[in-house]
């Protein structure tokens, strides 16, 4: 647990050296998110110091919400700052959009972000401390936050392929950084919203914070030390899904009755963790609940579909699929195949190919100089893939072949004139396979639209 004792400058200094270790080696790049406040110009002004001695690169970041009337000074401000310590700054404009369903505060957040994750960088500091932490913790939990928003803010975040987002000062008091900015004589920008209590995290820092602190003056080291504790927690149930999914996932899908196995509790983790790496939103508990019972409770050969941010869910033969809710083109949708070796199709959901093999696939001699056109499936279309076996209808072999119905629907089928030629992942007509030593084209239909 942090002390509550208000470290030295040098104390201060050496705490963000330590924790930094791994990002200040010499030849990193390291970003400091700056919004002109006393938070972000102290660790400025900390890392400006460990450059002399670390010689890693230095640079800032200023993302201008164009809300406050006062935004252009603060970038100013920014602006200034940064050339007085010769350090690089980039100053990004963003344009927050003043109805947002998430409201104003979350909506700038999610494109400071966005702005973040486009940064060259190999490391991006951002100055929240303790007194964050604490109102975090409290705010996510009056939200009635589940164990992973209780852990509020993490010293490290990865952002998928972008930089990390690393907070070296989670664990240093306000009451610390405004002493060290006074010692160093630094000047910063004061935010006039941070005093309106229209916000909430502004009400509960100065309506009910202080009252707090007359009760229980450790509050603000006992908050981040629960914050710990939910995050191993959470980091557990991480673990636990992570093997789950191991046991009910195939190829993407989730196997129904294998999740059936699990007590609700369990399958509830699982299934968070599924459609996150699906790309599907954060559900609330509510409608994860009611998610979970219409999955598992639905006879076996029962359909569904239940939709949510343009994804949609399916239950189909005892599996989970989820994919992007796209339209379904018009039935008499064709296109002309003019032997391209790719075809990108966003209005089937998917890219054509076509891969040059010798003594298999589509045979080049037999398709000859005929009109060659791509087309939806209408009803009634027969195939002969199998050279040994009789002809069977389309319908029947993508059953056979578990292909989804709403795949079928999307699905090209290759046609020389009237006849149909090819279905992908069905097979090639038995007249117009290559024969061995024959040059010839194997044929793949891969979805760019799935998760």
């Amino acid at each position: 647990m942090a002390s509550s004792k208000k470290p030295a400058s040098s104390d201060l200094l050496q705490s963000v050296s330590d924790r930094l270790h791994a990002q200040l080696t010499p030849g990193r790049h390291v970003t400091v998110a700056l919004s002109g406040g006393v938070d972000s110009v102290v660790l400025l002004h900390l890392l400006h110091r460990l450059q002399r001695e670390r010689a890693f690169s230095l640079s800032a970041i200023h993302v201008n919400h164009q809300i406050s009337p006062n935004a252009a000074d603060w970038a100013g401000f920014c602006g200034a700052l940064c050339a007085k310590l010769h350090v690089p700054l980039v100053v990004k404009n963003i344009r927050v959009p003043r109805r947002s369903q998430a409201g104003l505060e979350a909506a700038a957040r999610t494109l400071r972000y966005r702005a973040f994750a486009e940064l060259d960088t190999d490391c991006l500091l951002l100055a929240h401390h303790l007194d964050d932490q604490a109102e975090t913790v409290l705010l996510n939990l009056l939200r009635g936050a589940g164990v992973r928003g209780a852990a509020a803010m993490p010293e490290v975040r990865r952002q998928g392929e972008g930089a990390p987002i690393v907070r070296p000062l989670l664990e240093v008091p306000r009451a610390a950084l405004l002493a060290y900015a006074k010692r160093h004589r630094l000047a910063w920008i004061e935010d006039e919203s941070n005093l309106d209590a229209a916000f909430t995290r502004n009400y509960l820092r100065h309506a009910v914070l202080p009252a707090i602190e007359q009760r229980f003056p450790a509050y603000r080291q006992t908050l981040t030390r629960a914050a710990r504790h939910f995050a191993e927690a959470d980091s557990l149930l991480d673990e636990l899904a992570a093997i789950d999914m191991a046991s009910v996932a195939r190829d993407g899908q989730l196997k129904l009755a294998l999740l059936q196995e699990y007590s609700p509790v369990r399958a509830k983790n699982l299934m968070r963790a599924y459609f996150a790496s699906q790309g599907m939103p954060a559900l609330d508990a509510d409608r994860l609940d009611e998610w979970l019972r219409q999955l598992v409770g639905a006879r076996g050969d029962s359909r569904m579909e239940l939709g949510v941010a343009g994804l949609v869910l399916r239950r189909y033969r005892g599996e989970i699929w989820i994919e992007p809710d796209t339209p379904c083109p018009a039935a008499d949708w064709q296109i002309t195949w003019r032997g391209e070796r790719e075809l990108a199709l966003p209005e089937l959901g998917g890219r054509w190919s076509m891969i040059p093999v010798q003594g298999e696939g589509l045979s080049v001699a037999k398709l000859g100089a005929a009109p060659m056109t791509l087309r939806l499936r209408q009803g009634g279309e027969k195939l002969k893939p199998d050279c040994g076996r009789p002809r069977k209808t389309l319908k029947h072999l993508l059953q056979e072949a578990a292909i989804p119905p709403w795949q079928r629907e999307r699905l090209p089928l290759l046609y020389r004139g009237e006849t149909l030629v090819a279905a992908p992942g069905i097979g090639i007509d038995c007249a117009y396979q290559a024969a061995p030593g024959e040059p010839g084209l194997w044929l793949a239909w891969v979805l760019t639209n799935t998760q």
